[in-house]
């Protein structure tokens, strides 16, 4: 083939990309102006809130994903469709998301996953902040770390769901990949290593073999450990274990990347707002309960859900605050509260337990 012939069939696919750009943005736009729309006629019958439904939202996700051809991964088509769902939303007002900080966490790369990058973020600086700006108005969602495949549940959280107005109305599952930064310029220089308490747990082992006389140091939050590194240019024997938002945020060399023990090493966070989601076809409900301190009561009282055919995803303990070697109970179930089946198991369970609290019923997280 000549260097004609090649630019001649170059100049014809890209005025084919040409001509679909045009069709997208009109496409685009023409969405926009329907999200505007609904808005508009919830208005005017007096609806107040937000045009954002979490269970809309997952349906779209999930048929996207369903009926794409390819060759784009269901993947990065649910990241675009995120994006442009969140950019309607932020015309009428960007939806404000309080979130464990500071900016460069794996809590703000969740809330970006599931919110979007055209809402508003709010970093706080405690996960008790985090439940305080939504039930105070300050923010109109919270995204807050629940559970680690590799450290398990994140026992703060699970305590602050006991007393919190919020419901569940979301769930984000986010791959966690863990990386050595620093302006170190080889391993060997490294004598301090920065890192939240989970992550340098997830990087035990690793840590062990390549770094095993570095001073391990907990701080707050991988980000934090991130800024301390970066600030330590002057004095470069030391380094963080963060995430890649960390890494762009406080330009950061990465000298070892994916460095965490378990490649699968997963961190499951809970949406929590003032109201939780309608049924979207794939959803889960979590709930809590009390179990009488007798042989057998926690079979009683899961007995309903097996019975019903509903099927259990997670059971968690916690020690209850108000009474001494007493223990409350997180359950995960498939389904909403609202299906027929499960609204017959929960009905017959707040019979037996002498304490029951539905902390939401949500779509599955789409991955």
């Amino acid at each position: 083939m000549n260097e004609t012939q090649l630019q001649q069939e170059l100049a014809a696919v890209r005025g084919e990309i040409d001509g679909i750009d045009s069709e997208l943005l009109d496409l685009l736009n023409r969405r926009a102006r329907c999200a505007q729309t609904i808005g508009a006629i919830k208005a005017r019958h007096g609806e107040e809130g937000f045009t954002y439904r979490p269970e809309r939202e997952a349906q779209i996700l999930h048929r996207v994903q369903e009926t794409n051809p390819g060759p784009l991964s269901g993947e990065r088509l649910a990241w675009f469709f995120r994006e442009i769902m969140s950019a309607c939303l932020a015309l009428e007002e960007p939806l404000g998301i309080a979130f464990l900080g500071p900016l460069g966490t794996f809590s703000e790369s969740a809330a970006s996953k599931h919110f979007g990058h055209a809402a508003r973020l709010l970093p706080q600086a405690s996960i008790d902040d985090v439940f305080r700006e939504v039930e105070a108005g300050r923010a109109h969602f919270a995204v807050v770390p629940s559970e680690n495949s590799t450290e398990g549940a994140v026992g703060r959280t699970l305590d602050l769901l006991l007393s919190t107005p919020m419901k569940i109305c979301g769930e984000v599952i986010l791959r966690v990949h863990q990386h050595l930064l620093s302006h170190v310029g080889a391993l060997s220089g490294v004598t301090v290593v920065y890192s939240h308490a989970q992550s340098l747990a997830q990087c035990h082992e690793w840590l062990n073999r390549n770094l095993p006389h570095a001073k391990r140091i907990p701080v707050g939050s991988n980000a934090q450990a991130a800024e301390q590194a970066a600030a330590s240019r002057n004095a470069p024997n030391v380094a963080a274990i963060a995430g890649e938002a960390a890494a762009e945020r406080y330009q950061l060399p990465r000298l070892a990347q994916n460095i965490e023990d378990d490649p699968n090493n997963t961190t499951r966070f809970l949406v929590l707002g003032l109201h939780d989601a309608a049924p979207s076809g794939r959803d889960k409900t979590s709930l809590l309960m009390s179990a009488p301190h007798r042989t057998g009561s926690l079979h009683h009282l899961l007995e309903p859900f097996a019975d019903a055919g509903v099927s259990m995803t997670r059971l968690e303990s916690r020690p209850a605050r108000h009474t001494l070697w007493e223990y409350v109970f997180f359950v995960d179930l498939e389904g909403h509260r609202d299906d027929p089946k499960l609204a017959a198991a929960l009905a017959e369970l707040a019979k037996r337990a002498p304490y029951l609290k539905v902390l939401g019923s949500y779509p599955a997280a789409v991955y």
